[in-house]
């Protein structure tokens, strides 16, 4: 279900289109610093790898690709701190924790990845493009390349293991999961293996055609086909993490899931007002106004609404909940309207 677990008010079977991991947190999170940890060691040997073709054979496109690991492997520590650094426990100075700090350091990493890979990536073919010179030496290339494939398939399948879980779970595709995920560690590791996987075709397509037709100008077009490749894929990370940092609302299937939650609580009578957003990866800050069932006093009502409060607060996947009284004519919430999705 989406993202509060076990919710007895659920659909078992939802068709929407807005996914939200329903593992529960500390689960989530190892396998998302699981995930993390194998990207960083196949990038930084990848790059080390593609660094020394690119010095031996002077292929344009080689050298695009080890800017581009390069740059994956510094991102790949800017989600080991957005990792870290979310996980502090609230204090009395952030009362709903430190979870966005994971979106900080996420777009931090797609700043990175558009300056050091894209920028120099697109340089490089543009100065190749001007100033051509023979490379030699294309096995050295291809055995590379042969290299680099199998081990950013194997951080790549990682990724995908771990959207396929929240995918299973939220019954929607995995380019849905990626989208929409509140997990920015995960996001930017998919989108960034993904992206090293077609960069490693462009490079192999322009080795091809460099050593056949005796000409560097597909090796130097391939080598700025890397860059913008590069850049759609920042301006796509930073773009979804701002959305985050801005207090982006919950998808309607996250949202309809803590509607079934409080409509499900024998104590809550009808739901007035309903209002979730992401304060972290699986983080939810939730704000509710509810008629309680029964005629108590209103000191008593405050007692229960207290410990609905601290009951709700249980769910490893709500970081802070607020409840008020329902004025009397305030209307019921109703469920937000899903848009069906096809499994791919």
């Amino acid at each position: 279900m989406a993202e509060i677990a076990d919710n007895p008010g659920a659909d078992p079977h939802p068709t929407g289109s807005d996914p939200a991991p329903a593992v529960t947190a500390p689960a989530g999170q190892n396998e998302s610093t699981r995930t993390v940890i194998i990207a960083f060691v196949a990038n930084a040997v990848v790059a080390i790898a593609k660094s020394v073709a690119a010095a031996i054979t002077g292929s344009a496109s080689m050298l695009a690709e080890a800017a581009h690991s390069w740059a994956d492997t510094g991102n790949e520590i800017f989600l080991l701190i957005a990792d870290r650094r979310s996980r502090r426990p609230r204090d009395r100075s952030h009362p709903l924790g430190y979870g966005r700090e994971a979106y900080v350091w996420s777009m931090f990493a797609g700043f990175g990845l558009f300056t050091v890979g894209a920028v120099v990536s697109i340089a490089n073919g543009v100065d190749a493009l001007l100033n051509p010179e023979a490379a030699s030496d294309f096995v050295i290339n291809y055995i590379v390349i042969g290299i680099a494939f199998v081990l950013e398939g194997t951080s790549f399948r990682q990724a995908l293991k771990e959207a396929r879980t929240e995918s299973d779970l939220a019954h929607v595709s995995v380019g849905e999961v990626i989208n929409h995920t509140s997990v920015p560690t995960l996001r930017a590791v998919f989108v960034e293996d993904f992206g090293a996987l077609l960069g490693l075709a462009v490079a192999l397509l322009g080795n091809i055609a460099h050593q056949v037709t005796g000409s560097s100008l597909p090796d130097a077009i391939g080598s700025i086909l890397i860059g913008l490749l590069l850049a759609v894929m920042a301006i796509f990370l930073i773009e979804r993490n701002r959305e985050f940092l801005v207090g982006q609302s919950v998808p309607p299937r996250v949202f309809n899931a803590a509607l079934a939650e409080l409509r499900a609580r024998p104590e809550v009578d009808r739901v007035s007002y309903l209002h979730c957003s992401f304060v972290g990866p699986r983080q939810i800050y939730l704000i509710a106004a509810v008629d309680l069932v029964g005629n108590a006093p209103e000191a008593s009502l405050a007692v229960r609404l207290r410990s609905l409060e601290a009951d709700l607060e249980q769910r490893p996947t709500i970081a802070d909940v607020v409840l008020t009284l329902s004025l009397p004519d305030a209307p019921e919430v109703e469920p937000r309207p899903l848009t069906r999705s096809r499994r791919r």
